[in-house]
């Protein structure tokens, strides 16, 4: 059994980052040099996609530079606001599996648990932009109707935690909620998807990694990491007690044009995911959400880079190439 987590009194620091984040394009824009007459156009895209960027992921962007990969991520473009054939609002299917709010029942023997609405960044590519959190998030006072589910799934051995971000949740309240799943005896792991560690890296607090090692479930770390620029030294220094404890660390990545589509961007991306001990997990194809259709890489280039790659890496450096169909039972490999 997790021990609970004794509130403190004084924010922490990564909450205090949270709160402090970027969400006015023309305060970002003026931080980052960037040529003002992006401003309309941001603006435009931020009043149906608001702008969401960690002070600490904007110090790794260039400044002055407006295709860097880094940030053509989190810059709103007037792009977004055109409409595509085949981009839709839901491009997963995630509303058609969700069994009661906040639970997915998408694969086999797991179940996703969107346990809060809340991301620390907003990815400009996210397949769940149009998401409706209000009324399908598993928020603290539904838990117990989502964790009764789970009692009564006995064919379910894991349970992963999605969102928005799992990791905005307080130490105190995300032990409150594993606590509870770890009473469920026929759970084997808990899975944690996340890119809030990359955005603000003094989220991997030592009661965070007490809180992942400390009961009975097979802890799983799943990062988003896009580009090697993305893994800063604090970002690797945070995770070392959580290699130590043996947490299992893994990183998926989105395909996506002017940020990573490129052999040699994909190839120093697993490199640099390796020396920070994090395996490359999978590489995803661009969710065709509505809003994102600038991002998309062609199939032919995309499998292009996988041959390439393949010449490049060792074999358990290779990313899985996938894709997400709605409906399918498992990520469907590209080739």
């Amino acid at each position: 059994m997790i021990h609970r987590i004794e509130p403190v009194c004084q924010t922490p620091l990564w909450q205090q980052s949270l709160a402090n984040a970027f969400s006015d394009v023309d305060a970002f824009i003026e931080f980052l040099h960037l040529d003002k007459a992006i401003l309309p156009a941001a603006r435009t895209a931020a009043e149906l996609f608001g702008l969401r960027v960690p002070r600490e992921f904007a110090e790794l962007i260039r400044k002055g530079d407006p295709s860097d990969p880094l940030l053509r991520q989190v810059l709103p473009i007037g792009a977004e606001n055109l409409p595509a054939p085949g981009f839709v609002r839901d491009p997963v299917g995630d509303l058609d599996q969700s069994i009661i709010p906040g639970v997915l029942s998408k694969y086999q023997g797991r179940l996703l648990l969107i346990a809060n609405g809340s991301c620390a960044v907003n990815c400009r590519y996210c397949f769940r932009r149009h998401y409706p959190y209000q009324e399908a998030t598993a928020y603290r006072q539904r838990w117990q109707e989502a964790l009764d589910h789970i009692h009564q799934a006995e064919k379910i051995d894991e349970i992963i935690l999605s969102g928005g971000d799992p990791l905005t949740l307080g130490d105190g309240k995300l032990t409150e909620l594993v606590s509870q799943l770890e009473t469920i005896p026929h759970l084997k792991r808990l899975r944690i998807h996340t890119r809030l560690p990359v955005v603000i890296p003094s989220r991997l607090t030592p009661e965070l990694t007490r809180l992942l090692t400390g009961g009975r479930l097979q802890p799983v770390l799943v990062l988003h990491i896009n580009h090697a620029r993305e893994i800063s030294p604090e970002l690797s220094s945070g995770l070392i007690p959580l290699k130590q404890a043996g947490v299992t660390l893994l990183n998926q990545s989105v395909l996506l044009k002017g940020v990573n589509d490129s052999t040699a961007t994909l190839s120093a991306l697993s490199l640099a995911l390796f020396d920070a001990g994090i395996l490359p997990y999978y590489l995803h194809l661009l969710d065709r959400v509505a809003g994102a259709a600038h991002f998309e890489v062609g199939i032919g280039h995309a499998r292009q880079l996988q041959e390439e790659l393949r010449a490049y890496l060792p074999g358990y450096l290779m990313p899985r190439m996938v894709r997400e169909e709605a409906g399918a039972p498992a990520k469907q490999p590209v080739f």
